[in-house]
């Protein structure tokens, strides 16, 4: 790659594949020199493109200069009790500067979030297994003969990635028929909160088969005779009813990895539980146990830390930190929200409108989203084409460099900007340079050692199944993404979907309701879907009346499907 290209651009959304293009004449086109971008933009770049970006500041939805809402912040932080300041931050943006500011609500004092709403749980059971949450080389997947899609939408999610091993041989483990499902040798329509199940099973069959790696249990890690008497807890009839799958498709997908390397491609869907952290801890396990690590082929993928190896350069230590599916925003005098729209995005809708209505919120972002509704001052941030910045993938290895390759709006200011102008305001010190922070996320390439030294298998395991405590009459919810947005960015869609063997019709107006909320979405109708579940897409504005707000048991992140929902008739 060659990170001295002045006409390089980063796509800064909240993706796997980390697309870089590059600026040709007056077109915005792929780079094709990038090892994952390749020759095409994603739809979701190309989304982002057309976006009509914010170019004023308002207060109280009246226009006003850059200059007045930037002194109305400076006026509201000194008068108000820094700890009654929250600092609230969304992913959909995801640049090393956009980070900056974070650091000085830290030294000011704020309380500042912990945990996520996407991958937190799945990325703290992966960390507590190995050590550390990191891909191994985006080669070891290309190389690799089986490809297992566990819980991840890959033609959607990662279309750049899956180009890159599109001719392989898949298996897919999700409650809903994706594209990638259908392409597969076998397809496992796990019942959903299963999948630690599904991994125990698949751990028995694995003895069974002599296809455990005894030299890396033995020499690479602990625990894992006390895994395998988890496995061997249950009779194997049990497994194949309560996740739904059949012993049969267990067997014909032995007789296919046998001999074969192996991949495994984790999404996010099975770790959007209470247990979650565990649950991954169940289906990596598995994964060590069949010697899927320390190897030069296959391996297991997930999001991954893509801060390993780099120096932190904006602090933001303090004592002051929330979960960040359980804030409450009434319980402060002023909310600071950067790129983020927890009015869609953030668990339990009725709750996160009721909190900003009763507090004063200052929305700092690229675009008018659904939480700018509530918003008493908008501040505009520079888009993405207009400011220097590195975007680290958790996908896989590479980088993607952004420069500006566009004049800024001047009645806009970046998140370095605002930062340095916040600190100096302030009288704080101990920013680093702009040109400084983004030079050494440029240049440096830290060494990741993916051999684990010693993997700790999951040695207890209890879960709360949703099955033990569903009716007949209820369906698991489930989330899920689609091409023509992402997550609350772009266009939404808000319809319910769910299998016409359910008993509703194309077009039903239904009142969805859970222990948590209720809402009421218009049905469409989609056999892909397993039966007992209901779909709704990310970025449906009414999902998140439905979901609890309550966090996980490690990693103080959200819960979205821990949900079973009943469908009344309207």
């Amino acid at each position: 790659m060659n990170l001295n290209n002045l006409n390089t651009i980063a796509c800064p959304l909240d993706c796997f594949d980390t697309c870089e293009a590059i600026l040709d004449g007056e077109n915005i086109k792929a780079n094709k020199e990038h090892p994952i971008t390749k020759s095409k933009l994603c739809v979701n770049f190309a989304n982002l493109l057309k976006e009509d970006f914010l170019e004023n500041a308002f207060i109280n939805k009246q226009k006003i200069n850059l200059d007045e809402s930037l002194d109305f912040l400076i006026k509201k932080l000194e008068e108000t009790e820094p700890k009654k300041v929250l600092y609230y931050k969304g992913a959909g943006n995801l640049g090393v500067m956009q980070s900056s500011p974070k650091s000085f609500f830290a030294k000011y004092g704020a309380t500042l979030t912990k945990g996520s709403l996407c991958d937190g749980a799945g990325d703290e059971g992966i960390s507590l297994g190995r050590g550390f949450n990191i891909n191994p080389p985006i080669e070891n997947l290309i190389d690799s003969d089986i490809i297992i899609v566990w819980g991840r939408n890959l033609s959607v999610t990662s279309p750049h990635m899956y180009n890159l091993i599109k001719d392989k041989t898949f298996i897919t483990i999700d409650p809903v028929k994706t594209k990638i499902a259908k392409k597969s040798e076998i397809h496992f329509q796990i019942n959903p909160k299963t999948d630690h199940e599904l991994a125990l099973l698949f751990t028995r069959f694995a003895y069974m088969e002599d296809l455990e790696d005894e030299e890396f249990i033995q020499n690479n890690s602990s625990g894992a005779e006390d895994f395998f008497e988890l496995a061997k807890e249950r009779p194997i009839v049990s497994y194949e009813a309560t996740t739904g799958i059949s012993l049969s498709d267990v067997s014909k997908m032995f007789e296919l990895i046998k001999g074969k390397s192996v991949s495994i491609l984790l999404g996010i869907g099975p770790q959007k539980y209470y247990e979650g952290a565990n649950i991954f801890r169940a289906i990596d396990s598995f994964a060590a146990f069949i010697g899927l690590h320390n190897k030069n082929k296959g391996g297991v993928w997930y999001l991954s830390d893509s801060n390993f190896g780099y120096e932190k350069k904006f602090q933001s230590q303090t004592l002051n930190k929330v979960d960040l599916p359980e804030v409450d925003f009434s319980k402060y005098d002023l909310v600071f929200i950067q790129g983020a729209n927890p009015v869609v995005s953030a668990p339990n809708t009725k709750r996160v409108i009721e909190g900003l209505k009763n507090s004063f919120v200052i929305f700092f972002g690229t675009t008018f989203n659904d939480t700018c509704e509530y918003a008493d001052v908008i501040i505009p941030s520079s888009n993405f084409k207009t400011k220097k910045d590195v975007r680290l993938s958790y996908g896989h290895e590479f980088k993607a460099i952004s420069n500006n390759i566009e004049n800024k709006n001047t009645n806009t200011i970046s998140e370095y900007e605002l930062t340095k102008y916040l600190f100096e305001q302030f009288d704080f010190e101990d920013l680093i340079s702009e040109d400084e922070a983004v030079n050494y996320y440029k240049n440096l390439n830290p060494k990741r050692d993916f051999h684990i030294e010693n993997f700790n298998f999951l040695e207890d395991l209890e879960v709360d199944n949703l099955y033990e405590d569903k009716d007949e009459n209820q369906f698991y919810l489930l989330f899920g993404k689609r091409k023509e947005n992402l997550n609350s960015q772009f266009e939404s869609d808000n319809y319910l979907y769910l299998n016409s063997k359910c008993g509703f019709d194309e077009g039903d107006e239904v009142k969805a309701s859970t222990s948590f909320g209720e809402a009421n979405f218009i049905v469409k109708l989609d056999d892909d879907i397993k039966e007992n579940c209901i779909v709704l897409y990310a970025g449906n504005k009414k999902a998140n009346y439905l979901t609890n707000y309550k966090s996980d048991e490690l990693s103080s992140s959200a819960v979205f499907q821990e949900a079973l929902v009943r469908l009344e008739l309207l």
